[in-house]
């Protein structure tokens, strides 16, 4: 376990997760937030190979987490990794749509920050989301995100829209 609040807690994803995890990341409606509208074909195999390297061989600099409710919901999953001495970048998803808007990824994000800084002694996070995601952006300010720059027609999605992102940073010291 990596940390809980008592409702939702972060622990590393095992291979248990593997299938779970392939099955959101292949759903568009979970992955179309971030540029993935038609999900995304993931190879079990190689994932499998990659959680096992992180738990071993990256631990604690990258890992895949997995967001659990209630001891054992999966609902959702996390991603950190050390880009720069003491600084990393970080993604969540909430990936059952019905646990959406519950405030379980507040709580995820908090738990994340407190591990980062707590646990890793990092000095600041970084992040970025979809300038069209205002409600991502509304969400990571709230919780002392500042925006540092926008990144204009940065990169082409699944059906070749240009899309463009906010860069946001956490400092932590």
């Amino acid at each position: 376990m990596i940390k809980t609040d008592g409702i939702v807690t972060l622990r590393s994803a095992k291979k248990d997760d593997v299938e779970v995890l392939v099955d959101w990341w292949s759903k568009g409606e979970v992955m179309a937030h971030a540029g993935f509208p038609k999900g995304i074909k993931t190879d079990s195999v190689k994932l499998t190979k990659r959680i096992e390297k992180s738990s071993i061989e990256d631990y604690p600099r990258n890992q895949i987490l997995i967001i659990l409710i209630n001891g054992d919901f999966r609902i959702g999953e996390m991603n950190y990794r050390e880009v720069d001495d003491s600084i990393y970048e970080i993604g969540i998803k909430i990936c059952e749509i019905k646990e959406q808007g519950k405030g379980y990824g507040e709580r995820a994000m908090k738990l994340m920050i407190e591990f980062l800084a707590s646990d890793l002694n990092s000095k600041k996070i970084v992040l970025d989301t979809n300038l069209k995601n205002i409600g991502a952006q509304k969400f990571y300010k709230r919780l002392g995100f500042k925006e540092v720059g926008i990144k204009i027609d940065s990169w082409t999605d699944q059906l070749g829209n240009l899309q463009s992102v906010v860069d946001f940073e956490l400092d932590l010291k």
